[in-house]
């Protein structure tokens, strides 16, 4: 990371984000696991785009800042847009995303805002409008694994980010 895009301290020193606990390497056989998980969830018949930008929603909300960087530049290379990239937080006042888009948009909000109540059933429907039931179970799984690794990272902060 060079210095024009390095955030800074108040005393204008570079901010560089440690590794509080590397979880993965002090239980190498959950980290295998989740490997393993999220490897499946990445087997899927949808658009591999769309899945790198509910990742990246996703973890936009839990402030898994590892995770962010890693699936917008996943996102872009899949063949994303900067610019539909750059509209995620606000993907309901954009016109870039098509009804299948946000409703997966939609499905992976609520099922990471979960303190705010269960998945609604209206949320759920527009989904299951969108996607055939394998589908929406491959969708699932991704954003039951995303969060996972969210969760990881906002925690342990175990992998550098660079």
């Amino acid at each position: 990371m060079n210095n024009a895009t390095q955030s800074l301290t108040p005393d204008n020193q570079p901010v560089i984000p440690s590794v509080r606990l590397a979880v993965d390497q002090l239980v190498p056989a959950a980290s295998s696991a989740m490997d393993a998980l999220d490897a499946c969830s990445r087997r899927s018949t949808i658009a591999p785009g769309l899945l790198e930008m509910v990742r990246a929603r996703v973890s936009q909300l839990n402030g898994c800042a590892y995770c962010v960087d890693m699936h917008s530049r996943d996102a872009r290379a899949a063949g994303e847009t900067e610019r539909r990239i750059y509209a995620l937080p606000v993907w309901r006042e954009t016109p870039f995303f098509t009804a299948r888009e946000r409703s997966a948009l939609d499905l992976a909000e609520a099922g990471t805002r979960l303190t705010s109540g269960p998945v609604p059933e209206a949320v759920f429907q527009a989904a299951a409008a969108e996607f055939s039931e394998p589908e929406l179970a491959e969708l699932i799984w991704v954003i039951a694994v995303i969060n996972a690794w969210n969760r990881l990272g906002a925690l342990a902060r175990p992998w550098p980010l660079t």
